[in-house]
């Protein structure tokens, strides 16, 4: 098997800024970022015209793509029909830049999906992403759902009840291995249709946990990164670990990847650790064993 996929990191795992963590990338050896574009630098607020030309002219200097932005607004996703407004808004504005920016792909997590289809939470998720998929078709781009919440089969069944494809999925198989126990390759076969971007990263579950532990939900926590970085590195339940030391059978999962014909990125994503440009590093080696 040999894998024809771009690899890519995500920028803000070296946790040294937008500017030098583009540097690190390249130096580590990727071919494209995900940059995270919610607050900070990389809001779309804060980024006049000039400064987007500005960004896209330094990434493209470096010989570096973007393959993805991080829309993720974190809270209980699209859950609160009355705080859907404004992320709405917010994430119109996250693809506008992600399409300036020269991808099509917006990342994000939208909340458990709840079993009820016929309560209040799923009906608003439902509009929520129905709005934003209509928005994303119309660019001829994504926003891609981040796997790990809920079974894939349960996240393919929401997805089907949308009128477009404008909201797809990103592949996250260690979220999958971590916290639902669901199966990668099983995952990347039946969410093939709504593949269009893919993390790796690995992990080991340790016991069950409630996915609501994880990402809350409405009326219970609410889900934010530190909460979820704390826990992946805690072990309590799960622990996120290096490529190749947890539970995700890489050569199975990328011979999935390329046997529904998988074209995108491999981007890696690494949330704790000591030394993450390290744990990049190596991972983009332990990616092109599979590939060069």
């Amino acid at each position: 098997m040999k894998l024809t996929n771009k690899i890519g990191v995500i920028v803000d795992s070296f946790g040294v800024g937008v500017m030098e963590g583009l540097k690190k990338a390249k130096e580590v050896g990727a071919e494209g970022v995900q940059i995270y574009a919610v607050s900070g630098e990389m809001d779309p607020a804060a980024l006049t015209p000039a400064k987007r030309k500005e960004l896209r002219s330094y990434i493209d200097g470096l010989g570096l793509e973007i393959s993805a932005l991080c829309g993720d607004l974190a809270g209980h996703g699209f859950q609160d029909a009355d705080a859907n407004p404004a992320k709405i808004e917010k994430s119109k504005r996250i693809l506008d830049l992600a399409v300036e920016l020269g991808t099509s792909v917006v990342t994000t997590h939208i909340g458990i999906v709840p079993d009820d289809r016929n309560g209040h939470i799923y009906h608003a998720m439902q509009e929520a992403c129905e709005e934003l998929g209509i928005y994303a078709k119309s660019m001829n781009a994504y926003f891609a759902i981040e796997t790990g919440p809920e079974p894939a089969a349960h996240l393919k069944s929401f997805l089907d009840t949308l009128s477009t494809n404008g909201v797809s999925v990103n592949f996250d198989p260690a979220n999958m291995v971590m916290v639902t126990g669901d199966d990668p390759v099983e995952g990347v076969k039946l969410l093939k249709d709504y593949l269009v971007h893919t993390h790796v990263k690995d992990g080991r579950r340790f016991r069950p946990v409630d996915p609501k532990e994880v990402y809350g939900y409405l009326g219970y926590d609410e889900m934010t990164h530190e909460k979820i970085a704390e826990m992946a590195s805690s072990g309590a339940a799960f622990e996120e670990l290096p490529l190749g030391a947890g539970a995700v059978d890489f050569p199975a999962y990328f011979a999935a990847l390329q046997e529904i014909g998988y074209k995108g990125y491999l981007t890696i994503e690494r949330e704790v650790g000591d030394n993450p440009a390290e744990d990049i590093r190596k991972a983009v080696e332990f990616i092109r064993v599979y590939r060069d």
